[in-house]
């Protein structure tokens, strides 16, 4: 058998950097695929893939699949499947009701009945290979105008795959649509009646869920082949949109949720508070990353935050603390969450195309902000993969650019639909979830 030197390199590189980074809820063998928000490493980046430069309604599109309805979660890629959901309106609609939530604005009145679906697609050709109505309601709220009611991403071991609906449930289905089991959690009240949308986090065999509203917040734990809870942690907190994430610090799995109040780590084996720490504002939305024993998380509501944590030895309040290495209060992120590659922290301004890049352990930003230049508003948390980076906004364009020191722009694509949704990276492809489609892109690809 010839000794293929350059392979063993790239698996050893992507075996440090899961071992550096800590995170527990994938191993090397699954660093091909997209099996959760924000990827392999969790972190926006995909160290194994390849996607096209450059795109069109004509150009490296090897399908797009209609979809039929609303949603803005982010799709999750197997080796052979693409899974996604959706919320549709059916039935006769109704008067609209009030929107009773307190100070409600900017949101939808609820005039109609719904259906929550989970599709599997074929990963090949796009092809539908089953569409399933796990649940139907009269929602409670109705969420912003540019929100939906599908807006957490599934995550999948690559066996089973697990749909989260907030208040609507949380589904266990196989691969082929099958139901597993389900769980109803409760009814979330949301700041403003804005909608749902923190992501389950998928750690062996452990679930992890945020669960902060307006009314008794709460963290849990579940089992993934049973649905059975496993702790449930009340929280002093106000909602929140942002997804946990798990790291492994000195063989212990750290289930780290951001918050108003706090940010706080969880032993994600039995629920208890290893550490915490004040700073950030209201309305978090972006997600936390980690990195060989280090976590950045930010915020940008009232007050612009920033902070990066040292976890090693890290207890009860940190606040104050030598663990807080760097903190930082300008063109923090907001809605978009952050992306970490090779070291470097790159983020986006509110949710507005100002790239800032930051070395990660030190919080310092030699150069920059950088414009993206071309973009509107911008949902679509920015994604890499062989050092280039994609940022995608809401009115189809997508930019390329370099993960330099000064990161160039490399080519601008539009598609015509609207995007809110993170792209999903694995090999040659780009998955891109739009309103009306779900485009599969890949060089040479054609669309049939």
């Amino acid at each position: 058998m010839k000794f293929n030197t350059k392979r063993v390199f790239r698996w050893l590189l992507i075996g440090a950097t899961l071992f550096f980074n800590g995170s527990l809820m994938l191993k090397p063998s699954d660093a091909d695929n997209w099996l959760q928000w924000r990827g392999p490493l969790a972190t926006g980046e995909a160290p194994n893939a390849d996607p096209p430069t450059n795109w069109s309604e004509t150009e490296n599109v090897k399908w797009k699949t209609k979809i039929g309805g609303l949603g803005h979660s982010s799709p999750v890629v197997t080796d052979d499947r693409v899974y996604f959901t959706y919320a549709r309106e059916v039935g006769k609609p109704f008067e609209p009701r009030p929107d009773t939530a307190p100070g409600a604005h900017d949101n939808k009145l609820v005039s109609s009945k719904f259906e929550f679906v989970a599709v599997g697609l074929e990963r090949s050709s796009g092809k539908t290979l089953w569409e399933k109505v796990l649940h139907s309601a009269i929602p409670h709220e109705g969420a912003h105008v540019s929100a939906s009611l599908a807006s957490a991403s599934p995550v999948t071991d690559g066996t089973n795959v697990w749909f989260f609906f907030g208040s609507y449930g949380l589904f266990c289905l196989d691969k082929n649509g099958e139901t597993i089991w389900e769980k109803e959690i409760g009814t979330m009240q949301t700041k403003h009646g804005h909608g749902e949308g923190a992501s389950p986090v998928l750690s062996d065999e452990i679930l992890a869920i945020n669960w902060d509203h307006e009314g008794q917040s709460f963290v849990m734990a579940i089992k993934k082949k049973t649905g059975e809870t496993i702790w449930k942690a009340d929280r002093e907190e106000v909602t929140s949109w942002s997804s946990p994430i798990v790291v492994k610090v000195n063989e212990q799995r750290q289930l780290i949720v951001p918050g108003t109040e706090r940010i706080r780590s969880y032993d994600l084996v039995n629920g208890k508070v290893i550490w915490q720490c004040g700073g950030m504002s209201h309305n978090i939305v972006a997600s936390p990353v980690s990195e060989k024993g280090m976590v950045f998380i930010g915020s940008s509501y009232e007050k612009r935050q920033m902070l990066g944590i040292r976890l090693r030895g890290a207890a009860g309040d940190i606040t104050s603390s030598d663990h807080v290495v760097w903190s930082r209060q300008a063109r923090t992120p907001y809605v978009p969450s952050p992306l970490l590659v090779n070291g470097h922290l790159y983020f986006l301004r509110h949710y507005q195309g100002v790239l800032t890049r930051l070395h990660a352990t030190t919080g310092e930003e030699p150069y920059g902000p950088f414009r993206v230049g071309r973009m509107n508003e911008i949902y679509a948390s920015p994604v890499s993969a062989a050092g280039r980076i994609y940022v995608t906004d809401r009115s189809g364009m997508t930019a390329v650019m370099s993960t330099a020191e000064q990161p160039e722009r490399i080519a601008f694509n539009r598609l015509n639909d609207r995007f809110n949704a993170s792209a999903a990276l694995s090999g040659k492809q780009m998955f891109l979830r739009g309103e009306k489609f779900i485009y599969c892109l890949e060089e040479g690809g054609e669309d049939e």
